[in-house]
């Protein structure tokens, strides 16, 4: 593990994102954390065998950051050497008419991974109190309410606890859920925005959109604090991760994914008596052949 510090990544208690590391300050040096890192994908390549095998559990990861936080990389980099049978990425964009025709929450059921196969939510069912929070108006596309005066305190509290009893709901039968916010600094995200348009094969990741966004940074920082106090529970804990150095990120990730697969118990199927026995037939069989 990379030290002590990985341990106050967990939320528990109330979160002050304003307090909250952007950066990693711990004794690893970057090098040495890359070659953790190789070493550590052999070991989820491993776990997640395993972990399809068993067949008796799901996992759901949620991912939720800022822009040019490194979301996108941090998928490549940590799940880039496991089976792509056991693993499904859904990215998360803006609803479509006929999401609006449904709940929020309908679309994130669709995607939900299926005993033994890890799904990545890319954004996800938070999109509803981070960017509709900071935008309101976007709510009006649901057709339940008149205005945006309607979404008070109370409609948010009862937005969180429709996310609560979801991911409760899912825990309860067989899905483990690891939350990761990646928390970037502003100057990095300044730095990343500078990158993406100064380097031509990264200026399709660049939008004058963004940058609308970026001027709404406190906004989506209280949403992003409001948002993990209220839904950071032992059955679906938030993780932030400081994102400022991506190599640091994708370890602290690929390590707490380990963890938490450790934890689950996992067993490869075991053969009955009579199945050993058909299994000993079939092989004098070839053998003979």
């Amino acid at each position: 593990m990379i030290d002590s510090f990985s341990k106050s990544l967990i939320v528990k208690g109330t979160f002050d994102i304003s307090k909250s590391e952007t950066n990693y300050k711990g004794s690893i040096s970057k090098d040495d954390g890359e070659k953790m890192l190789e070493d550590e994908m052999k070991t989820l390549r491993l776990l997640q065998e395993k972990f399809y095998a068993d067949g008796s559990q799901s996992l759901l990861i949620v991912i939720q950051a800022m822009d040019a936080a490194g979301k996108d990389s941090l998928i490549e980099h940590v799940f880039g050497g496991i089976n792509p049978q056991g693993c499904e990425v859904t990215s998360f964009k803006t609803p479509t008419s006929k999401d609006y025709s449904h709940d929020f929450l309908w679309r994130h059921y669709l995607a939900l991974p299926q005993k033994g196969k890890i799904g990545i939510f890319n954004r996800s069912h938070y999109e509803s109190v981070l960017i509709c929070k900071v935008h309101p108006a976007f709510n009006l596309s649901e057709k339940v309410w008149d205005n945006v005066e309607d979404f008070d305190d109370k409609f948010w509290k009862n937005r969180y606890e429709s996310i609560r009893n979801f991911e409760k709901h899912l825990a309860q039968n067989g899905t483990k859920i690891i939350k990761f916010f990646l928390h970037v600094s502003l100057d990095e995200q300044k730095q990343r925005f500078l990158d993406r348009i100064n380097e031509e094969d990264k200026n399709w990741k660049f939008g004058l959109g963004d940058m609308k966004e970026r001027a709404l940074w406190d906004d989506y920082q209280k949403a992003y604090e409001d948002a993990i106090n209220e839904t950071s529970k032992d059955y679906a804990p938030w993780y932030v991760l400081p994102a400022d150095s991506k190599w640091f990120t994708r370890l602290a990730a690929l390590q707490i994914i380990i963890e938490n697969l450790e934890e689950m118990d996992l067993k490869f199927p075991t053969l009955s008596n009579t199945e050993l026995g058909e299994l000993e037939v079939a092989k004098l069989n070839l053998e003979s052949e």
